[in-house]
């Protein structure tokens, strides 16, 4: 197998049914996102109303992400899979309940309650992919890997918002909520027919509560994994315009749905191609600028994505910006999967989702209060500078991340 090449992993069936597990998972929860959002919007024409379903999701992952990586480093790995996509599954049939006219009388608390089970159940799915990519791999092969499952990842978040665009133009938000069940039923099954040793590491037991400070210590003294959750958790939580976009479409370039589907599908399909380009071309030896330069394009792809006035500008922006963090995430996973112990997989990783993907959730809650206080433009232009300011700081203050050469983990 080619060094330079991460395609003919795909030779490996194990590593095939764990990316459509996550390929599936990613399209139901991306259906989800922009059914939800439309459905709030045209209720409430709010923008803290979007906001607020970031807060209702993050806090509940909040509360069940530190237990969610205990139970993936002790108990079986594919088990905790299956009831993570069960409970997609039902959120998305709680959400579908919403949508009759009998619910939708008595106000959006419904919504908002099965967002919160999204939450919960969310917190399982990353850390449950990442403990059994580790088991479907060589470690040899990490980086391509990495790649490969951002480009899975990317590629749901490409088709997911297009999908959920053009079912609720076709139809409604029911019709998305539909289609959002049958794809985590079919992740339930991409993971039940994976084939591999998904038993815990051989160990002594801890208590729960000093098995997740295990965790949370490791990730403390180890700054270049700690540098880089917290630059995206602040890029993120600071740039975070993408919940903005049913308002932005509606308020500032007057579009429909189809263009909210556009959208949310342009970061994904930058961060697509990056991955593709990265699969030949993996990051190693100037990791660390790699990483703070994408996190400085992230910031300036904000900055463009506000000040544009038409669909296609605005899409443009959106593909940079999509790009500039498909680069961040193949560095940051690689980082995990080479510095992290298999007996620590499931912690350190719902550590790192309390880093960052809990900050997607938080900047959405983050860009709507701003937007509701500054207005929607300064709110974004706001935040585009101060993802530049966070860039700055972290490379004067983390020389070991500045420094970073991959080759140097393996």
């Amino acid at each position: 197998m080619s060094s330079t090449s991460a395609w003919p992993l795909l030779r490996l069936p194990g590593l095939r049914w764990l990316l459509a597990y996550r390929i599936g998972a990613m399209l139901s929860y991306q259906i989800v996102a922009v059914a939800v959002g439309w459905q709030l919007y045209q209720r409430t024409g709010d923008p803290l109303a979007l906001g607020l379903v970031g807060l209702a999701e993050v806090l509940p992952y909040f509360c069940v992400a530190p237990f969610a990586g205990h139970l993936v480093d002790h108990l079986r790995r594919r088990r905790l899979g299956l009831f993570a996509c069960t409970g997609l599954l039902l959120t998305a049939a709680a959400l579908l309940a919403s949508t009759h006219p009998a619910l939708a009388a008595i106000g959006v608390w419904p919504v908002y309650a099965a967002i919160a089970l999204t939450g919960m159940v969310r917190a399982f799915l990353t850390p449950v992919y990442m403990a059994l990519f580790a088991r479907v791999l060589p470690r040899q092969h990490y980086a391509g890997g990495a790649s490969l499952g951002s480009i899975t990842f990317t590629t749901a978040l490409v088709a997911g918002p297009a999908i959920g665009g053009g079912l609720i133009a076709l139809g409604d938000s029911a019709l998305a909520y539909a289609v959002a069940m049958l794809c985590a039923g079919l992740a339930g099954l991409a993971l039940w027919r994976l084939r591999v040793d998904d038993h815990p590491p051989a160990g002594p037991a801890q208590p729960i509560f000093t098995s997740i400070a295990e965790g949370a210590r490791f990730v403390w003294r180890t700054p270049i994994m700690l540098g880089a959750m917290a630059l995206d958790m602040f890029s993120v939580l600071l740039g975070g315009v993408v919940a903005m976009l049913p308002a932005f479409i509606n308020d500032v370039l007057a579009a429909g749905p189809q263009a909210l589907g556009l959208l949310r599908a342009a970061p994904a399909l930058g961060a697509l191609v990056v991955g593709i380009w990265l699969t030949r071309h993996p990051p190693g030896r100037h990791a660390g600028w790699l990483l703070l330069a994408a996190a400085a394009g992230f910031g300036l792809s904000i900055l463009g994505f506000a000040s544009s006035r038409q669909l296609w500008v605005a899409a443009f922006f959106l593909l940079c910006y999509g790009a500039f963090d498909g680069v961040s995430v193949v560095v940051r996973q690689t980082i995990f999967q080479l510095a992290t112990p298999d007996a620590m997989r499931g912690r350190v990783s719902s550590i790192n989702g309390i880093f960052i993907s809990s900050s997607n959730e938080l900047g959405a809650f983050y860009a709507g209060s701003m937007a509701r206080v500054l207005g929607l433009l300064p709110a974004m232009l706001l935040g585009g500078s101060a993802v530049l300011a966070v860039v700055a700081i972290t490379a004067w203050r983390n020389p070991a991340l500045r420094r970073l050469d991959l080759r140097q983990l393996h």
